[in-house]
């Protein structure tokens, strides 16, 4: 029975010991299922929404606001709405937090994009009274505070984050939706994988939950700091072999010449700026991808799923 034990895993196979003969069955370990976005990537990465509609129920007290000013999960806080405004025991809501108006010269839509939105947890109401409730704080994505909204809370799906196996860095423009990364969650300006951006594409340009683009920028550009796109070096000149070696008068440093067949080493010389002037366009630079989160009107929410190198808010997207 042990050897049974210990074969099962393998495929259908016939044993012969001691003039029994054994079949045994495989068990194959099922295949793993892709990664799928975690609840706090798809609950926590905020959105912009472009026309909210008023938000009524807001956290306006807690069970121990005697000494504390935040709240985070496992807390109890008070909400101003109950029996008469219909609420019930067990409803529950989304915690979020409007930050304004969003607007960004990184964008060509006219207008603004929506109102910025941080969610910062979920909680679910316990106990209701005539016009207030008690609830308490299921999930906290940061610190929470009284005046933090509700807004009710609806199941949203788990797009499939695995990232493709094959990252060609020089594909051809798909010709789809392009648009770029406007925002990224926290502030940040440097972005690397399993992060939340935001993005200048929604509703109004068929953009799904689930869709992937790929991030790209032009060639040659990028860098945090600009330096000046040319070669510092010195003239050409006569005379850097010795005496007596006579190793050669030509520098390794010195500039470079177009033409040296008829010129010699005092010619026009060749620099970087006028190469890159004259030469045909080269492909984007592709440096990273994202899979769809959330999806609003004029912007959507997505996570990086892939790079190449850092991403940088301003960058490129285009659909796949």
């Amino acid at each position: 029975m042990k050897i049974i034990d210990n074969l099962r895993r393998y495929a259908v196979s016939t044993f012969f010991l001691s003039g029994l003969c054994f079949t045994i069955n495989a068990q194959t370990a099922p295949e793993a299922s892709p990664p799928k976005a975690k609840e706090s990537e798809v609950y926590c990465a905020g959105f912009i929404e472009y026309a909210p509609a008023p938000y009524r129920f807001e956290i306006v007290g807690g069970e121990q606001e005697q000494e504390r000013r935040v709240y985070s999960a496992g807390d109890y806080v008070y909400i101003n709405a109950g029996t008469a405004q219909g609420i019930r025991n067990g409803q529950e809501f989304s915690i979020i937090r409007p930050r304004g108006q969003f607007t960004t010269k990184l964008t060509k839509k006219k207008g603004w994009l929506g109102v910025y939105t941080q969610e910062v947890g979920q909680l679910r109401v316990v106990d209701v009274k005539e016009r207030v409730s008690v609830a308490v704080i299921t999930k906290s994505c940061e610190t929470i505070l009284l005046g933090d909204l509700l807004r009710a809370a609806y199941p949203r799906p788990a797009p499939d984050l695995s990232a493709e196996r094959t990252f060609n860095r020089f594909a051809d423009p798909s010709n789809k939706k392009r648009g770029r990364i406007i925002l990224a969650r926290d502030g940040q300006e440097m972005i690397s994988t399993n992060q939340v951006v935001f993005i200048d594409l929604g509703e109004e340009d068929g953009l799904r939950v689930g869709d992937r683009l790929v991030i790209y920028r032009p060639v040659g550009t990028g860098n945090v700091t600009r330096f000046r796109d040319e070669e510092v070096v010195p003239n050409a000149s006569g005379g850097f072999e010795s005496e007596r070696f006579r190793g050669g008068k030509f520098s390794n440093q010195s500039q470079r010449v177009k033409d040296g067949n008829s010129t010699g080493i005092f010619g026009p010389t060749v620099n970087t700026p006028e190469i890159k002037r004259r030469r045909p366009q080269l492909p984007r630079k592709i440096v990273g991808e994202l899979v769809v989160t959330n999806v609003q009107r004029r912007a959507s929410t997505g996570i990086i799923t892939q790079v190449a190198q850092e991403i940088i808010t301003g960058d490129y997207v285009e659909v796949r």
